[in-house]
């Protein structure tokens, strides 16, 4: 498949939480012949570009990540925006043991935890959803993932009983939040809440606040690819081009397709970048909080592109992707079709591809491989 120029490759993870995580370098492709990897591209510009962009890629919640402005004051936004970054980690993350989110999971049966207001800000967000999807989607499935341990040195198939002894404490239900003095409560000791759904979207949010204070017209905001916010034009002065990955190939050139957008956030989840095979079955991190296995609806990919008109757009597109992965096809392409300036498209492991209203007008140079299907009844 060839490639366009200044697609920006998307290799797309759902979940940071885990220090043992592979770390994927994020490349630019500056043109067909040049692939100008992130360790390269901290350079104040591009010779020649229209759009000459200030760019600082740096590691935080345990993913490579890049960010790219254009104009007067782009190394101010960018170092703003980076030592923001640095903060909602040791906030959000949930292996680092002085985070909020660790001190919530730590006092989980015992009592209130005062904490950041934007980590209530992100739980209250993940509970809207939990109660849009009947729990299909829950935040409070930490115990499961911990005990499958994917992506760590620790990974299995647990038990049977094992898993059975863990899902009374999977309820976003339980999770009693106090706005007025910032305090959450887990209900059931063993409880444990996992942010890394929401936390990458919500973070590309305060950088996009910070770029507007600074009257950023211009740049990219990556996040380590699964949430990523293209600001107005590229160093060409068109839209940015996001590359899907292939969820089936390992070659940085096989894409699924391109994406064109400007103003927009996307975020992708998938099952093929923290996952174990074992006895010919994959096995990876999206949960079901029912079931407390792998989620096993034959989706390998979800893809939500939101508009900036919507409120906190990067964190809803977050939310959007795993939503769409545990809902399955149709009802998670039906939530889309029901929000304006939203649309999406969900890969199928037999190599179909169904979209919502008008995700195909964004797609380009979809990969030989696949095939668009519309979905039964449409």
């Amino acid at each position: 498949m060839a490639l366009n120029n200044d697609i920006i490759k998307m290799y797309l993870f759902a979940d940071w939480s885990d220090q043992k995580i592979m770390k994927k370098v994020i490349c630019i492709l500056i043109c067909t012949l040049f692939v100008l990897p992130l360790s390269a591209c901290s350079s104040p510009g591009i010779f020649g570009s229209k759009n000459k962009m200030y760019k600082e890629d740096f590691m935080t919640m345990d993913t490579s990540m890049e960010l790219s402005a254009s104009g007067p004051n782009a190394q101010k936004a960018v170092e703003e925006s980076k030592k923001k970054l640095f903060e909602l980690n040791d906030m959000a993350s949930s292996t680092i043991k002085t985070s909020d989110v660790s001190k919530i999971n730590d006092a989980a049966g015992k009592e209130y935890v005062k904490v950041h207001p934007e980590i209530i800000k992100m739980i209250l967000a993940s509970q809207k959803y939990s109660d849009i999807t009947n729990g299909e989607y829950d935040l409070t499935v930490g115990p499961i993932i911990n005990l499958w341990g994917i992506g760590t040195d620790k990974e299995r198939i647990p038990e049977g009983s094992e898993i059975k002894a863990k899902l009374p404490l999977v309820g976003y239900k339980k999770i009693s939040v106090n706005q007025e003095d910032s305090s959450v409560m887990l209900k059931d000791p063993g409880m444990a809440i996992d942010l890394g759904g929401v936390a990458k979207g919500f973070a590309a949010d305060e950088v996009l606040k910070i770029y507007k204070k600074y009257n950023i017209e211009n740049g990219l905001i990556n996040l380590g690819s699964s949430s990523m916010y293209a600001v107005g034009k590229n160093e060409d002065n068109g839209d940015w081009k996001i590359g899907i990955k292939h969820p089936r190939s390992e070659a940085s050139d096989n894409l699924l397709g391109i994406l064109s957008i400007s103003n927009q956030g996307i975020s992708t989840s998938g099952d093929y970048e923290r996952y174990f095979v074992k006895n010919g079955r994959r096995y990876f991190h999206i949960m079901n909080p029912k079931t407390g296995y792998p989620v096993n609806n034959g989706i390998m990919s979800a893809t939500v592109v939101v508009d900036e008109s919507i409120p906190d757009a990067n964190m809803t597109a977050d939310i959007l992707s795993l939503v769409i992965f545990e809902l399955g096809p149709e009802k998670g392409i039906k939530l889309i079709n029901s929000m304006p300036k939203v649309s999406c498209e969900v890969t199928m492991t037999d190599y179909t591809i169904y979209t919502s209203n008008g995700f195909k007008d964004k797609m380009s140079d979809l990969n030989k491989d696949f095939k668009y299907k519309d979905l039964p009844g449409k």
